[in-house]
C-alpha cells in the first residue's frame, strides 16, 4: 500500500533539501534570458535568503538543512536553452551529492519559459524526483501569477501561492509551504490529498489586485477554505498572462486528508473566481500616456505616478523600450529647466553609462540608450543634458545614471532594474516626493510609490507585457478562455483529485 494512504513514519529531525528556480518569462518580449540573471545561491548561502531559516530560528532547529541551489531573476524574456541546461543540470548534481533526503521545498515562481521546454517547472521537478527518489515528500511555494499544470501539483506533495498582490506576503507563504512540510515529516502523517481546479480565465495582475474587488473577496475565501476541517492548504493562482503555452490560466488546488473537504473547497474557491470573471478591472483608472501627462500636468496632486506598464522588467519586459521617454522628452512643457520636474525610471544604455560615467556629475552630456533588445515601438533614444548623478554598485543595474534634460531628470541604467523603494530615487539624489510627476516601468505601484503617491493613473503602453491581452497573439492557450472567448459556457469546475507523487498519473492535461 503506497504512503499516500498509509501513515508514514514521525521523525524527530527529518533532513530537508532547499531548491529552485524562479522567474516569469514573457514569450512576447524579444529578450533572452541568460544563466548569471538568475544569481545562484549555492549550499548555505541560500538560507541567508529566508529570515525564517535563519541560525536558531524553529523552523531550521526543526530539521537538518541541506541547500542544492536556488536562482531567482528579474522577470524577463524567455530561458535560453543552454542557461536552462547549466542551471537544472547542476542543481540536479547537487542533489544527488546531498545525504538521503525525507523532505524537499521547491522554492520556484511557476512562470519559467524555456525555449523548446513546456511546463518546465513541472519538467525539473521529475528530474529531481528521479534524483531524491519518490518517498521523498516536496512541498512546493509559488507565485500566484504561476502556472499549475496538472504535472505540477502530481510532483508536488504540497503546494501553495502567495494571497496577496502586490506580494506583500511573499515571505509569509514560504514560511507557510516549509512549516507545512516540517510539520507533515515531524507528525508522520500521510501524503495529503490534492484537489485541482483548472480555471479558464487568464487576466493580468493589474487587472486582479487584491487590494481591491473582486479579488479582494475572491482571495478572503481562501482563508475560509483553509480554516475547514481536513485542509492543510488552499491557494487560487491567478496565472501569467505574458506567456503563451497551454499551461497558463488561472487554477485551484486545495490540500489536505480529507478529501470531500478538500475537493468542497477547491469547488468553492472556482466557481467564486470564474463568476467574478466579467468584474476584474485595473487596480487604477487607465489611459494613454499622452492623455495621463495631460492630466498630471492639470492636476494639483503631487507626485503624480504614471505607470509605463507595457515595458514593466518586473512582468516580463525588456525594460529597454524607448517610447515612453521618447515621447515624454519631445512634450515641451518639459523641454526648459524651470518646467514641471519630472522623474522616468529608466532605460538602460550601458555606452551612455560609460560616457557619464567618464564625464563625470555636474558635466553635460550627449548620449543615446535603449532599444538594443526591444526596438519594435521605438529606437534607441539620443538625449543631451547635465549629469545629476552617478551610483555604482547596484545588483541589478550595475551603474546608474541620472541625466537631467530640462525639467526631466532621467534614470539610465546599465543593465534593467525595477524601481520600487523610495531608496531607489533618493540614492540617486532624487526626491520623488517633491517632484510633480514621477514615470515608473511598473504595472500596480509597489507598496512604498503607492503610499507616496497622491495621484496615480496606469498609461496603457506597448511592450513585450503589454495590458492589452487579446491584441498580443496567444495561440497557445487552452481554449476557450475568457477574456478571449467571452461569450463561452460555463466551465466543467468539478476537483480533479490528484493521485500522491509515489502513484501514476492517470488521464491528459486538461
Amino acid at each position: 500500500m503506497s504512503q499516500s494512504s498509509t501513515a508514514r513514519t514521525a521523525l524527530d529531525r527529518p533532513v530537508i533539501a532547499v531548491a529552485g528556480l524562479g522567474i516569469e518569462s514573457s514569450t512576447f518580449s524579444p529578450a533572452r534570458t541568460e544563466a548569471p540573471a538568475f544569481h545562484p545561491a549555492r549550499g548555505t548561502a541560500i538560507f541567508d535568503r529566508y529570515p525564517f531559516l535563519a541560525p536558531g530560528a524553529p523552523l531550521r532547529e526543526a530539521a537538518e538543512w541541506h541547500g542544492a541551489l536556488v536562482g531567482k531573476s528579474l522577470p524577463g524574456g524567455t530561458v535560453t536553452a543552454a542557461a536552462w541546461q547549466a542551471l537544472t543540470d547542476e542543481l540536479v548534481e547537487r542533489l544527488a551529492a546531498l545525504p538521503a533526503l525525507d523532505g524537499l521545498w521547491y522554492d520556484i515562481h511557476g512562470a519559467m519559459t524555456v525555449e523548446g521546454v513546456d511546463d518546465a517547472e513541472a519538467v525539473l521537478l521529475e528530474r529531481i524526483r528521479a534524483t531524491v527518489g519518490p518517498d521523498v515528500v516536496v512541498s512546493t511555494s509559488m507565485d500566484l501569477h504561476g502556472n499549475v499544470s496538472r504535472a505540477l501539483v502530481h510532483r508536488s506533495d504540497l503546494i501553495t501561492c502567495y494571497r496577496m498582490a502586490p506580494h506583500e506576503d511573499h515571505m509569509e507563504t514560504k514560511e507557510r509551504a516549509v512549516r507545512n512540510l516540517v510539520d507533515l515529516l515531524t507528525t508522520g502523517a500521510p501524503r495529503p490529498v490534492k484537489a485541482w481546479v483548472p480555471v479558464p480565465v487568464l487576466l493580468a495582475g493589474e487587472q486582479t489586485s487584491t487590494r481591491i474587488e473582486p479579488a479582494k473577496s475572491v482571495y478572503a475565501a481562501v482563508d475560509e477554505v483553509e480554516a475547514a476541517e481536513g485542509v492543510t492548504d488552499a491557494a487560487i493562482w491567478v496565472g501569467y498572462a505574458w506567456a503563451d503555452e497551454p499551461r497558463n490560466r488561472a487554477v485551484v488546488v486545495v490540500t489536505g486528508e480529507d478529501t470531500e473537504a478538500v475537493a468542497r473547497g477547491a469547488e468553492r474557491l472556482a466557481r467564486g473566481f470564474w463568476d467574478a470573471r466579467a468584474d476584474f478591472d485595473f487596480v487604477a483608472p487607465t489611459g494613454t500616456y499622452d492623455e495621463l501627462l495631460d492630466e498630471a500636468l492639470a492636476s494639483e496632486r503631487k507626485p503624480y505616478f504614471i505607470s509605463d506598464t507595457g515595458d514593466n522588467p518586473t512582468a516580463g519586459g525588456a525594460g529597454d523600450v524607448t517610447w515612453g521617454l521618447t515621447r515624454l522628452l519631445e512634450r515641451p512643457e518639459f523641454q526648459k529647466e524651470d518646467g514641471p520636474t519630472v522623474i522616468y525610471a529608466s532605460v538602460p544604455g550601458p555606452a551612455a553609462i560609460d560616457t557619464a560615467v567618464a564625464a563625470g556629475v555636474g558635466a553635460t552630456v550627449t548620449v543615446t540608450a535603449g532599444a538594443a533588445v526591444d526596438d519594435r515601438h521605438a529606437g534607441p533614444v539620443t538625449l543631451t543634458g547635465v549629469v545629476h548623478a552617478i551610483r555604482h554598485g547596484d545588483r541589478d543595474a550595475e551603474t546608474e545614471v541620472v541625466v537631467r534634460v530640462g525639467s526631466v531628470y532621467a534614470i539610465l541604467t546599465r543593465l534593467r532594474k525595477p524601481y520600487h523603494h523610495e531608496h531607489d530615487f533618493t540614492d540617486l539624489s532624487l526626491d520623488p516626493r517633491s517632484a510633480d510627476i514621477v514615470i515608473v516601468k511598473i504595472g500596480y505601484l509597489e507598496p512604498e510609490l503607492f503610499a507616496m503617491s497622491n495621484g496615480w493613473k496606469m498609461a496603457l503602453t506597448p511592450g513585450g507585457v503589454d495590458q492589452d491581452l487579446v491584441r498580443l497573439g496567444h495561440h497557445r492557450i487552452s481554449r476557450p478562455m475568457f477574456p478571449f472567448d467571452r461569450d463561452m459556457a460555463d466551465p466543467d469546475l468539478t476537483a480533479r483529485i490528484i493521485p500522491a507523487s509515489d502513484q501514476a498519473l492517470t488521464g491528459t492535461e486538461e
